[in-house]
C-alpha cells in the first residue's frame, strides 16, 4: 500500500509560495521572439497572405448571402445559382488557404524550436563551470524542453491567430459599415471596452505566469536531484522530507498556474459578455430602423450585418485567449533568452599553440585563484612536475586539490599566475587542446548508454578492436567483460548490474586507449574493496608508466611509490617530498599518514575479533 503524507498545510509556506517573481523584460522577450522568425521571411510572408486571403473569403460569404436573398426577393433563378456555386467555391478556396497556412506555421515553429535547443545546447558547450555550480541541471533541462515547447507551441498557434484576427478586426467594420453605417457605430463601442480589459488583465497577470515558469524549472530541478540520488534519499529514509519539499514546490507551482489561469480565464467571459450586449443593443436599433423605413432589403440586411456581429465577437474573444498564450511564450522565451544571453567562456584566439610531441612537463607559476572574490581556494601555488614523474596530491578535504586539476585543464580560469605545459602557457592553447593532452579517471564513474566498446572508444573514436582489448587485459577488465552478454558488444544501460570496482575499471581501460601522454587520477580507488584497489593500482601503475600523471588519493596507502607528493592546506602547499622523506619530516603530511594508518589497523582488529 502506498505510504500516505500527511503534510500541515502551514508547513506548505515557504518561500516558494511567497517568493515574488516579476517579468524582467516582456516586451524584450516578445521583440527577441519576433527576430527569430527574420530567418523565415518567406514562409511567413506566404503564411501571412494565405491567413489573411482565406480570412477574406470568409468574409465575403456572408455579404454574398445578403445579395443572394436579394436575387430571391428579385426571383432570378440564374443569379440565385450563380451566387451559391461561388459561395461554395469560396468556401473550398478557404479551406485549402487555411491549410496551407497551417502546414507552414507548423514548420516554421518546429524549426524555431529546433534552433532554439541547438543554440542551447551550444551555450551549454561554451558556459564556464560556474554557472552550472550555481544552477540545477534540472532548470536548464526544464528551459531546454517545457520552455522551447511553450515558444513553438505559441507561435504555431497564436501568429496564425492574431493574423487572423487582425484581419478580422479591420474587415469586418469595412463591410458592416456598407451595409449600415448606423449599426456600425453602435458595433464600434464594443472594440475600446473590449480592449481596456484585455489590457488591465494581461498586464495584472504576466507576473503570475512568470513565476509558473520559474517554479516549474525549480521542480524539474529537484525531481533530478532527487531521482539522480535516490538510494541516498532511501539511505537516510529521506522520502518523507523529499516529498515535503517537492509538495511546497508542486504547490507554489500551483498556486501560481491557478491564478494565471482564473485571470485569463476571466477576458474570454467578459468580452462575450460586452459583445452580447452590444448585439442586443444593435438587433433593437436595427429593427427600429426596419419598422421605421418599412424596408424589406434592409430587414435581409439586418440578417447579414448580425452574422458579422457574431463574426466581430470571435476575434475579440480571440485575442483574449491569444494575450494568456502570448503571456505565457514571453515568460517561457525569457527564461530562454536569459539562459542565451550567460557570459561565455572568453573567446580564444586563432593563433594559439598546439603543442606536438608532448614531453609533460608541467609548471604552476604564482598560481591564485577563488570561485568568488571573497572565497580565495589557491595562494601563490609554485610547482613543477618533471616529465614522466607521478605527482601525488594529498590534503584534508577543502584544501584544493581538485580544484588544482580543474585549473590544469582549463575548466577554470585562474586569477593570476600561470599554469604551463612544455614551457607554453595553457592560457596560449585552444581549451579543447589542452584536455586532449590529460586522460581523466575519476571518483564518479560516468558510462552511457552504449555498448561496452563505444563507452571505451568514447575519448578516441578511431581505436581499433584490437587496442581495445590489448587496453581492457591491461586494465585487468577483459575477463569481466567477455563474461558478459554479447562481451564487448554488451549494452550499458539501467538494467545492466555492474559494480563500482568494474565500472572504474573500465573507464582506466577507456584512458588507456584514449592514450593521453598525461593522465589525471581523481580519488579514482576511493570507492572500492581492497581486492579491486590492488587491480586498479595495477592497471595504473601500467597506465602511468612513462606518463606525467596526477594522483589525488585520500588513501594514501595508495601513492608510496610517487616521485614527488604534494601536501596542501588551506590553498598552499605545506611540504613537497617523497613518502619516507615526509614521513622522517614528522609534519603535517606525517600526521595525515599515521591517523589513518592507525584507523586501518583499528578496523583490521575489529574485523579479526568478528572472525574470532
Amino acid at each position: 500500500m502506498k505510504k500516505k503524507h500527511n503534510i500541515p498545510q502551514e508547513e506548505l509556506k515557504t518561500k516558494y509560495t511567497t517568493t515574488k517573481l516579476r517579468a524582467k523584460d516582456t516586451k524584450g522577450s516578445i521583440l527577441q521572439l519576433i527576430k527569430t522568425l527574420k530567418g523565415y521571411k518567406v514562409a511567413v510572408a506566404f503564411g501571412l497572405i494565405f491567413a489573411v486571403v482565406s480570412q477574406v473569403l470568409s468574409l465575403v460569404v456572408p455579404f454574398m448571402l445578403i445579395r443572394m436573398i436579394e436575387d430571391v426577393y428579385a426571383q432570378d433563378a440564374r443569379l440565385v445559382t450563380t451566387t451559391g456555386l461561388l459561395i461554395v467555391l469560396v468556401l473550398v478556396l478557404g479551406a485549402v488557404l487555411q491549410y496551407f497556412q497551417g502546414i507552414l506555421f507548423g514548420t516554421i515553429s518546429a524549426r524555431i524550436a529546433k534552433d532554439l535547443r541547438t543554440k542551447i545546447t551550444k551555450k551549454i558547450n561554451s558556459l564556464p563551470l560556474q554557472y552550472f555550480d550555481t544552477t540545477s541541471y534540472g532548470d536548464i533541462m526544464s528551459r531546454l524542453t517545457n520552455d522551447v515547447n511553450v515558444v513553438g507551441y505559441t507561435l504555431e498557434n497564436s501568429l496564425s491567430n492574431l493574423i487572423t484576427s487582425a484581419t478580422m478586426l479591420i474587415g469586418i467594420p469595412i463591410l458592416m459599415f456598407i451595409i449600415s453605417w448606423q449599426l456600425t457605430l453602435v458595433a464600434l463601442c464594443e472594440i475600446p471596452l473590449c480592449l481596456i480589459v484585455v489590457l488591465v488583465i494581461v498586464k495584472f497577470n504576466q507576473k503570475y505566469f512568470v513565476r509558473q515558469q520559474k517554479y516549474l524549472g525549480e521542480m524539474n530541478g529537484h525531481i533530478e536531484e532527487i531521482y539522480s540520488a535516490h538510494n541516498v534519499v532511501k539511505a537516510f529514509n529521506g522520502e518523507e522530507k523529499a516529498y515535503k519539499e517537492f509538495s511546497q514546490i508542486n504547490e507554489a507551482l500551483r498556486i501560481s498556474g491557478r491564478k494565471a489561469q482564473f485571470y485569463s480565464s476571466l477576458i474570454h467571459p467578459i468580452v462575450n459578455f460586452i459583445g452580447n450586449i452590444v448585439y442586443v443593443s444593435i438587433c433593437l436599433f436595427g429593427a427600429y430602423i426596419a419598422i421605421q423605413t418599412n424596408n424589406f432589403l434592409f430587414a435581409a440586411s439586418i440578417a447579414g450585418f448580425m452574422t458579422y456581429i457574431k463574426m466581430f465577437n470571435q476575434p475579440l474573444s480571440t485575442l483574449g485567449t491569444i494575450s494568456s498564450s502570448i503571456q505565457q511564450a514571453a515568460a517561457a522565451s525569457e527564461r530562454v533568452f536569459d539562459f542565451l544571453s550567460q557570459p561565455e567562456q572568453p573567446k580564444e584566439a586563432d593563433n594559439l599553440v598546439k603543442l606536438e610531441n608532448v614531453k609533460g612537463k608541467v609548471e604552476f607559476v604564482d598560481v591564485n585563484f577563488g570561485y568568488t572574490p571573497e572565497r580565495q581556494i589557491i595562494k601563490n601555488f609554485n610547482f613543477t612536475a618533471k616529465p614522466g614523474q607521478k605527482i601525488a596530491i594529498v590534503g584534508p578535504t577543502g584544501a584544493g586539490k581538485t580544484t588544482i586539476v580543474n585549473l590544469l585543464m582549463r575548466f577554470y580560469e585562474v586569477d593570476s599566475g600561470d599554469i604551463k605545459i612544455d614551457g607554453v602557457s595553457i592560457k596560449d592553447m585552444r581549451r579543447e587542446d589542452v584536455r586532449s593532452l590529460f586522460g581523466m579517471v575519476l571518483q564518479d564513474t560516468w558510462l552511457f548508454e552504449g555498448t561496452i566498446k563505444e563507452n571505451l572508444r568514447f575519448g578516441n573514436a578511431n581505436a581499433t578492436d584490437q587496442q581495445i582489448v590489448e587496453a581492457c587485459k591491461l586494465a585487468n577488465v577483459d575477463h569481466f567483460i567477455r563474461t558478459q552478454p554479447g562481451g564487448y558488444d554488451c549494452l550499458l544501460n539501467e538494467d545492466c548490474a555492474i559494480s563500482a570496482g568494474q565500472k572504474q575499471l573500465l573507464t582506466i581501460a577507456r584512458a588507456m586507449i584514449q592514450n593521453a601522454p598525461m593522465l589525471i587520477f581523481d580519488e579514482a580507488t576511493s570507492s572500492v574493496d581492497t581486492r579491486t584497489e590492488t587491480l586498479l593500482q595495477k592497471a595504473m601503475d601500467r597506465l602511468t608508466k612513462g606518463r606525467t600523471s596526477f594522483v589525488i588519493a585520500h588513501r594514501l596507502s595508495t601513492i608510496k611509490n610517487s616521485d614527488q607528493i604534494i601536501v596542501m592546506k588551506d590553498g598552499n602547499i605545506v611540504e613537497i617530498g617523497k613518502h619516507k622523506k615526509l614521513l622522517e619530516q614528522n609534519g603535517f603530511y606525517a600526521e595525515l599518514y599515521y591517523s589513518q594508518f592507525e584507523r586501518e589497523v583499528v578496523e583490521e582488529d575489529a574485523n579479526e575479533t568478528r572472525r574470532i
